[in-house]
């Protein structure tokens, strides 16, 4: 599948801005099972931009400086994606989540793919003993890895209503959990933080999910915006498998990884500092079309 994928960000500032300092990680990634054909960003009014190391999490990172006193900004990203990405399928003959969680713990792969990285609790997704036992029932040791991730992943988009009035960007895991309502960030959140706990590694994928469905099929939750889910790593064989606890769903051919870390600080699509007084406002707008002629 070929995919078109415009993201604009735009910035109105109750007074003008002096100075703004921003890393933009808009530009997806090389990942298995996708291939980033053509990329254009435009930034208006326009600033001074440099590539800059990620310093946590797999990203492209573009640092953007404004110099100029601004009341609007507006950061457009257009990507064509290449994306060829088999099903998962589970099978008696897969690793266990007991093996898996010894192999994670005998790493020794430094990378930021190394799943040694994502073990342990972040900043925004902590431990917590009440998620832990929930998920619990879905991570029995002696479990196949890929049939426990969509058992879990199914058990979140059963038992959640997506509610996007529900949560902010900062709410914390244990929050959304008790509501039992969220967005895509509070599930993904929620079963990184069950993973976490049983001793399996895990990663928070950032992208996003295409908005037309394949014919007869409904609409995705998460189009039109961006989206996240959780990749868990499966062994030195099966390496990341993406699941989609939103909509209980493996991450195939509709996915489209922008960025991966271990919380959703590491891999904000746009963040920074902004010298200014006054009130800000954000408004996203995101298009993610399948080109025509492609084959679904």
């Amino acid at each position: 599948m070929i995919y078109d994928i415009r993201h604009i960000t735009r910035f109105d500032y109750g007074s003008a801005v002096r100075f703004a300092r921003c890393n933009l990680r808009l530009k997806p990634i090389f990942w298995s099972g996708q291939r980033l054909e053509e990329y254009r960003l435009s930034i208006s009014p326009s600033g001074r931009t440099a590539p800059a190391r990620a310093e946590a999490g797999l990203a492209n990172v573009v640092r953007l400086v404004i110099e100029e006193p601004v009341r609007h900004l507006v950061i457009e990203s257009a990507s064509r994606m290449v994306v060829d990405r088999l099903v998962p399928v589970p099978s008696p003959a897969d690793p266990s989540l007991a093996q898996i969680a010894a192999a994670a713990r005998a790493s020794r792969d430094p990378s930021p793919a190394g799943p040694a990285a994502y073990l342990f609790p972040s900043p925004l997704i902590p431990l917590d003993r009440a998620i832990a036992d929930w998920c619990a029932p879905d991570l029995d040791p002696d479990r196949p890895c890929l049939e426990a991730a969509i058992a879990l992943a199914r058990r979140i988009q059963r038992e959640f209503e997506f509610d996007g009035s529900a949560t902010f960007v900062d709410t914390p895991p244990h929050e959304a959990f008790a509501k039992r309502r969220g967005v895509c960030q509070d599930f993904a959140q929620i079963m990184i933080t069950g993973l976490r706990a049983a001793g399996l590694p895990a990663a928070y994928a950032s992208g996003y999910i295409r908005t037309l469905p394949p014919p007869g099929q409904p609409r995705l939750v998460g189009a039109d915006a961006t989206h996240a889910w959780v990749l868990l790593w499966c062994g030195e064989v099966l390496g990341w498998i993406g699941v989609d606890p939103t909509n209980g769903i493996w991450m195939a051919s509709d996915h489209i990884v922008m960025a991966i870390g271990r919380d959703y600080a590491e891999i904000a699509p746009i963040d920074g500092i902004v010298l200014g007084a006054g009130a800000q406002k954000m408004d996203v707008s995101v298009d993610v079309a399948p080109l025509a002629g492609a084959l679904a």
